[in-house]
């Protein structure tokens, strides 16, 4: 991060901005949105969120604004430990996180105030739970006014949400594609025809997405519509109870049952765990990364320990079961997230700053590679060379499984291909390492052939 300078994703909303000061998170609140600020705070909704951990806290600070003659006042914010997005969510969290944005629109309009915009981006994981982290959301709600978020609820979440549902859980990437939603029109047409028989995705995406192309044509000018509260509150909940019906329910995918279909004993698999927590008990990190986690069986060792841990995984199946776990048990301390390591996510949205790449928003203090990197190296063809640049620039400490040819796993990825990869040895392996790491200690696994390698950054 940069001392003293605006987010880099802090500049479409004139309300105010987030800024860095000597490495920390302040939040500058623009003249020009004094009013609502007021009307926030002293309406009680600002108290009420952060009483449902709903809204992230902060506190007013006489620290110099970044932007002195546009400044109103300079809040310090609760920080989220890891900023995450949509396109990276499983199919639970994007609806958690829909399902937080209308609880938040229903209790602002008890308060005389709504939501002026409903940016997925704005919702992020705090605790195990969805959070809005932008205060600067809310203005006065203005009798007869329609939902000025509808249009972004429906691109951002509604949408996507439906088509993951109904059509295919991938269509979730459209996400990183399109930064601000999915267009509606597009939605439209990808769903299948059933969903024109289903009243809230005829409503609020088909008819939608007509009355949108009808408006938006040049010689079709959008009517003032007046709305009555009781309409407003009527659209809201019809959108709650229209996400609350979407479904997805993960299918029996490569990786989902991983568990169940490995050559571990439980004397090795145990093995590792122990392995995993001697690691963990001597870096001390506060931060860790466990890359293809699967379900977070080695994950939890972390969050167990009270460490901020990011669970990734490319299977949106695994993801998922991950963390509707993290649900059921309450966990505050992890995070499942999509992730694809041969295409991680990259720098996007304007001037490719916006949203950043994996690699910008770490590197962690410690990530865990299980059971990873002859996927990388055999599936991918990826060169260890390749495989050691890419966790030098991601962490300080490393735990890495080593797994040789005639593992069982390796001879199923080469039973259908030719053996192209001589490189690909644990001598080879150590000597690509050594140039970025220093090997602390090696392990072998008990009754097994796998080794694993802990490592320190040079």
């Amino acid at each position: 991060m940069n001392n003293d300078s605006i987010v880099s994703s802090s500049f479409r909303d004139p309300s105010g901005y987030l800024f860095y000061k000597n490495d920390e998170l302040y939040r500058q609140i623009n003249n020009s949105y004094k009013k609502e600020y007021d009307l926030l705070m002293e309406s009680g909704l600002y108290q009420t969120l952060c009483e449902k951990k709903l809204l992230v806290s902060h506190m007013e600070t006489s620290i110099s604004p970044i932007i002195p003659s546009k400044a109103y006042k300079i809040v310090k914010p609760e920080v989220i430990p890891f900023i995450s997005y949509p396109y990276e969510w499983s199919f639970s969290q994007l609806k958690d996180a829909a399902l937080t944005t209308l609880n938040i629109q229903k209790i602002a309009l008890d308060h005389g105030m709504t939501l002026k915009d409903s940016s997925a981006y704005n919702i992020q994981f705090s605790n195990g739970k969805p959070i809005l982290i932008d205060t600067l959301s809310f203005e006065k709600y203005q009798e007869g006014q329609t939902w000025k978020a509808y249009r972004q609820f429906c691109q951002h979440f509604f949408a996507p949400l439906a088509l993951m549902s109904h059509k295919d859980i991938r269509l979730s990437q459209l996400l990183q594609v399109f930064i601000d939603g999915i267009p509606l029109d597009l939605a439209s047409k990808l769903l299948p025809m059933k969903t024109k028989t289903m009243f809230t995705i005829l409503s609020h995406i088909h008819a939608h997405a007509k009355s949108q192309k009808h408006y938006e044509s040049k010689q079709v000018k959008a009517k003032n519509v007046k709305m009555g509260k009781n309409s407003f509150i009527g659209i809201v909940e019809n959108l709650f109870s229209g996400v609350k019906k979407l479904k997805w329910s993960p299918e029996n995918t490569e990786w989902a049952n991983y568990y169940t279909d490995t050559n571990y004993s439980s004397i090795a698999f145990n093995h590792k765990k122990e392995i995993v927590s001697l690691f963990l008990d001597k870096t001390n990190p506060k931060m860790v990364w466990d890359l293809g986690a699967n379900l977070g069986e080695f994950s939890r060792i972390s969050s167990e320990k009270g460490i901020q841990t990011i669970s990734f995984d490319i299977d949106p199946a695994a993801v998922e079961k991950n963390y509707l776990m993290c649900v059921e048990k309450n966990e505050r301390y992890l995070l499942p997230l999509l992730l694809d390591l041969t295409n991680p996510s990259s720098n996007i949205g304007w001037s490719n700053t916006e949203r950043l790449s994996i690699q910008k928003r770490g590197p962690a203090d410690a990530v865990l590679a299980l059971a990873l990197i002859h996927h990388l190296a055999i599936s991918n063809n990826v060169p260890l060379q390749k495989i050691a640049e890419f966790f030098k620039t991601n962490c300080r400490n490393l735990l890495i499984e080593f797994i040789p040819k005639d593992d069982s796993q390796i001879q199923r990825l080469l039973a259908s291909r030719e053996d192209i990869f001589d490189d690909y040895s644990q001598d080879k392996f150590e000597e690509e390492f050594d140039k970025f790491f220093t090997i602390q200690q090696v392990f072998e696994i008990k009754d097994s052939k796998r080794i694993l390698y802990s490592m320190e950054k040079r």
